[in-house]
């Protein structure tokens, strides 16, 4: 919790200029001895099923629920109560673990030493004195339900989930407040400048509207003037009164070009064949000049521009962009171009800058994988065949794996959302420029990410074809392996066997996503065609689309497009071989927009975890945080 730290610092930094050194050496030993883990359920969790009572801790366990009744005594009855009944549950819970752990001696010492307390708390404790002395207690009907799974399950996400909802209820002291409001007047300060910039913006389109309208003001009187008949020469002649047709038509051709130019476009997406197209439409007749329009402006309604709230622009590198990912919480950004430079930072300026680094890997980067649960990690693979691990708070790498002879070169890494593991997609052969096809033979290699070994190898059968793209369900017990034959591999990582397969593509596949609801998947084919799978019913297709005009690998210099699904499952975006990216309406009544334009293709995609912001790294060096409205 950032807060606390804040909060902590400031409490030393004030003892520190009082010359309270003895309050400070106290302070600093309470920290190191804080039972109560900062209000953080995860660590007070693992403290008690990981440490506590594996360890057969009885007095730090009793200790700590004495701790939490002493915080929460002041809450409401119904609430004091529940308190009491998970103490309870805990304590069976420990008695039942040294019971299945052949301890049965350390059950003997809890009841020695706390009895007494138990059965003046609740009178049922007296049956439990006995189960030391039972042969096997798990066969007893008053015992049966507490060496169950399903008990301890039920114990594990009803501990969790009261404590959530106490933390939450708790209130915050007034010094861990300083921290929140320094942040939300970083905030307000940024997006005064966000708004002062949009009113500039907006001052100097309404002088070019007010310049445009007395300019076509002008036109219209000199057109009512020319058409009076007392003061044309002619008139009264018998002959007609007639205009150049071409003098005409340049006017109205000139006040459509005009309105052209106010609408909402970048200079740089100004192209040759733009004024080549617009030229064309004014040599043209007046039918097919609108006839062209009507047909330009439906295509421009498929693919409108994206509405922007803010957008920040990155120019930390000085060669094109391989990837760029949101770190789990998506508050730092790691970028990583083709010299072999990898950039974290922020783009928040509320945002703690503690965390950026400039790391040198010596070899293009060619994948980048934040750590799911910790968001300490992040995971690097370069074009050699290596994978580094970069400590985000140390600052420094922590693990150098090489690849295996056999397969030198990695296609992919996926971090599991909820074990310290990750998966390595492997090729026999190195990636050619072009040719993703061309790879040799796939290997699937499971990590731990505590001892940083190989754990196991997922089978695919014998000579599989390259895997290019794997993606971890929400709990991390499926993951779907995308190959080069077009195919989708299905593992149970439990079991570390594939479960299910089927022929998703024609061609081979570039990326691979689970959707938001865990129902389905999307695949994208390096001939530009988008589907997304029922995962109900296999074989099915709910939806797709075709994005080669954007994305096709056969017409690129890129070795891999890849896509990116927003938090909620709504939009799908597509690195493009344009100036613009595709976001597509996934299962949605409109066809998609197009982002801003860099000056080069967007080679790398991601989206925010938790909100409407994304990334878009180009060839052109530069990385685009962008909002949408």
């Amino acid at each position: 919790m950032e807060n606390m730290v804040f909060a902590e610092e400031l409490v030393r930094e004030f003892l520190v200029f009082r010359g309270f050194t003895n309050t400070l050496q106290a302070f600093v030993k309470e920290l190191g001895t804080d039972i109560g883990k900062g209000f953080q359920v995860d660590k007070i969790l693992d403290l008690i099923f990981s440490i506590y009572i594996p360890k057969f801790q009885a007095e730090n366990l009793i200790q700590l629920l004495r701790f939490f009744n002493n915080c929460f005594s002041s809450h409401e009855t119904h609430l004091v109560s529940v308190i009491s009944e998970l103490d309870i549950s805990i304590i069976r819970y420990y008695i039942i673990h040294a019971i299945q752990a052949g301890r049965k001696d350390k059950v003997i010492e809890l009841f020695d030493i706390h009895g007494t307390e138990l059965l003046q708390k609740d009178q049922h404790w007296a049956s439990w004195f006995a189960i030391p002395y039972i042969k096997t207690p798990k066969s007893e009907p008053q015992f049966r339900l507490y060496f169950s799974k399903e008990w301890s399950n039920a114990l594990h996400l009803s501990l969790r989930n009261f404590l959530t909802k106490m933390f939450n209820g708790t209130r915050i002291p007034a010094l861990m407040k300083i921290s929140s409001e320094r942040n939300m007047v970083s905030r307000l300060k940024g997006d005064i400048k966000q708004l002062n910039f949009k009113l500039a913006q907006l001052q100097v389109l309404l002088e070019e509207k007010e310049t445009q309208l007395h300019h076509n003001s002008l036109l219209a009187t000199e057109v009512i003037v020319g058409t009076d008949s007392s003061s044309n020469p002619l008139a009264g002649s018998g002959e007609p009164t007639v205009f150049v047709p071409a003098s005409s038509h340049v006017i109205c051709v000139s006040a459509s070009a005009q309105a052209g130019e106010r609408e909402p476009k970048h200079s740089e997406d100004i192209r040759p064949d733009d004024t080549q197209v617009s030229t064309s439409k004014i040599s043209n007749h007046s039918g097919q000049s609108e006839r062209n329009t009507g047909n330009d402006v439906q295509r421009e309604e498929e693919f409108p521009e994206v509405r922007v709230d803010f957008q920040e622009t990155f120019l930390g590198h000085t060669s094109p962009i391989s990837r760029c990912r949101f770190s789990a919480t998506g508050d730092n950004v790691a970028s990583a171009s083709v010299d072999g430079t990898v950039r974290i930072w922020t783009y928040d300026s509320s945002a703690p800058t503690s965390r950026n680094a400039t790391i040198y890997c010596g070899a293009e980067i060619m994948l980048l994988e934040w750590e799911c649960k910790s968001d300490r990690l992040l995971l690097i693979g370069t074009a050699d065949g290596g994978i580094k691990a970069w400590n985000v708070d140390a600052k420094r790498v922590v693990c150098d794996l090489s690849c295996t002879e056999a397969f030198p070169s990695v296609l992919d890494l996926k971090c599991s959302p909820v074990e310290p593991i990750f998966v390595s997609a492997a090729a026999s052969r190195w990636p050619g420029s072009s040719d993703i096809g061309k790879l040799g033979y796939a290997s699937l290699t499971v990590w731990n990410m505590r001892t940083w070994k190989a754990m196991t190898v997922l089978p695919l059968g014998e000579d599989p074809p390259p895997i290019t793209s794997v993606c971890f369900n929400h709990n991390g017990k499926l993951l779907a392996a995308a190959a080069t034959d077009g195919m989708i591999h299905m593992f149970d990582m439990s079991a570390g066997l594939q479960i299910t397969g089927w022929p998703a593509h024609d061609s081979a596949i570039s990326s691979v996503l689970f959707g938001s609801d865990e129902t389905s998947i999307f695949t994208l084919g390096i001939d530009g065609k988008i589907f997304e799978w029922s995962l109900q019913n296999q074989g099915e297709v709910l939806w797709s689309s075709d994005c080669s005009r954007f994305c096709n690998l056969r017409s690129s210099s890129h070795n891999k497009h890849e896509m990116a699904l927003d938090a909620y499952g709504r939009r799908l975006l597509v690195t493009s071989n344009s100036l613009r990216a595709p976001i597509y309406q996934v299962r949605g009544h409109a066809y998609g927009m197009r982002t801003l334009p860099h000056s080069a293709s967007i080679t790398t995609v991601d989206w925010h975890p938790t909100s409407s912001i994304f990334l878009t790294g180009s060839a052109d060096h530069s990385v685009r945080v962008t909002s949408m409205a």
